[in-house]
């Protein structure tokens, strides 16, 4: 790997740790103020609101610029949102503000690898961009649960911070200066030699630009495939970092920062997953791994059946791991297509528009349920249902390509086969 790539990957590591310990503070945060349940369930889609409105523009804007500078941008708006947060503006507006920067962030993270890295090393670097993420959101899920824990939050507040008088805003403070650190890094990230291609001056012109890309994607018969699953992948695995939290409520009784440790289970076999995909799978090998969303589908119904903290712990590690192992290929391949379709920027804008519309729109469900009283064991069952109702759908779609489409199947399976082996 190249010497840059490590600076990504260290400023990715922050910030998404950052990212996660804020979504356990401001939880926190509004359980403080005694808001209603549906309001922390909704943290979820209004974090993904900005990825789905913006969608159009941001591939653009990581397109149009270094994207070390995009990312040191994004970071910036993140700490934006967190001060607001801090001078009294609600949790789910603030929270919003810091969906915006991750919104412009995505694109350039990921679109910086196919500028910086050869297609050979494509799955190999979603691997490590993916395990770090994991890894970042296991140990942000956990500081996030300690900041505002018995253990720590005292500490914090003997710091007699100005304006600062409960522990989920000290907590919120502290990752202020996580923020400043991971922008630090995005300062050092090299420029890849790629020349941006510039905004238009009128910005709505891109709207058609991006329906384009985004059915082209969707019509290619390898895109629409490892499109299909991630948006799926993510869509689902973005509300249940929540819903753990209220399983773990429910089910053991467990506070937020007891609950969040589970979390950081679930994360953790993620980030084993992804890790051996990332050495075992190959970009022309990427649907196979299909059947496993299946799986994953049905072990989150069985969820429901666990109430013991000792079975739950490997059960989830397996859970996440079956996730990560999808996830990775997968990702590597959309990356591949998108790449030569259209380009790095524009393409993870449309992924990320997919992938969000199903965070938010699975979201917006669940919150809404549960302000009509829907329990978490519930949710959990009509969450594992859909995924592995959808990806044996998927699966189905895939089949039917190759039946209906086999040479252009071949062909695209061929030129990822080439690349992957020749970079």
């Amino acid at each position: 790997m190249k010497r840059g790539f490590y600076t990504i990957m260290t400023a990715q590591f922050f910030s998404s740790l950052a990212d996660n310990a804020l979504f356990v503070a401001a939880i926190e945060l509004l359980r403080h103020r005694h808001a209603p349940e549906w309001q922390g369930a909704a943290l979820v889609p209004m974090f993904a609101l900005f990825y789905v409105l913006l969608a159009p523009f941001v591939g653009a804007f990581a397109d149009a610029r270094p994207k070390g500078q995009v990312m040191f941008i994004s970071n910036a708006i993140k700490v934006a949102g967190c001060l607001l947060m801090l001078f009294g503006v609600h949790p789910l507006l603030a929270y919003t503000l810091v969906g915006l920067g991750a919104a412009a962030y995505s694109p350039a993270k990921y679109g910086i690898l196919t500028e910086l890295l050869p297609p050979s090393q494509l799955v190999k670097a979603n691997g490590w961009i993916e395990g770090l993420t994991i890894a970042s959101i296991i140990l942000g899920v956990l500081l996030g649960g300690q900041l505002v824990g018995p253990a720590v939050a005292p500490l914090l507040m003997k710091l007699q911070l100005p304006g600062i008088d409960n522990a989920p805003d000290a907590a919120i403070a502290l990752l202020v200066l996580v923020y400043a650190l991971a922008a630090a890094f995005n300062l050092r990230i090299p420029l890849t030699g790629v020349t941006p291609r510039p905004m238009p001056r009128n910005p709505l012109v891109l709207l058609p630009d991006f329906w384009t890309c985004n059915m082209r994607l969707w019509r290619d018969r390898l895109g629409q495939i490892s499109l299909a699953t991630t948006t799926l992948f993510w869509g689902v695995s973005g509300n249940l970092r929540y819903i753990v939290l209220a399983w773990a409520a429910a089910a053991l009784g467990y506070s937020t920062t007891q609950a969040s440790a589970l979390v950081g289970v679930v994360a953790l076999g993620t980030a084993v997953g992804a890790v051996v995909a990332s050495l075992r799978m190959r970009l022309d090998g990427a649907t196979r791994v299909i059947p496993l969303g299946i799986g994953m589908g049905l072990l989150v119904v069985f969820m429901n059946f666990i109430d013991n903290v000792w079975v739950a712990a490997p059960f989830l590690v397996l859970l996440g791991a079956l996730g990560g192992f999808l996830v990775v290929p997968m990702n590597a391949l959309l990356q591949h297509r998108g790449h030569n379709l259209m380009g790095a920027g524009r393409s993870i804008a449309v992924q990320n528009f997919n992938e969000q519309a199903c965070i938010l729109g699975l979201g917006a469900f669940y919150s809404f349920s549960t302000g009509l009283g829907l329990s978490a064991f519930a949710a959990i069952t009509a969450f594992g249902l859909l995924v592995a109702g959808t990806m044996a759908l998927i699966g189905s779609w895939h089949k039917r390509n190759q039946r209906e489409h086999a040479h252009e199947i071949e062909r695209l399976l061929e030129i990822a086969r080439r690349d992957d082996l020749h970079g």
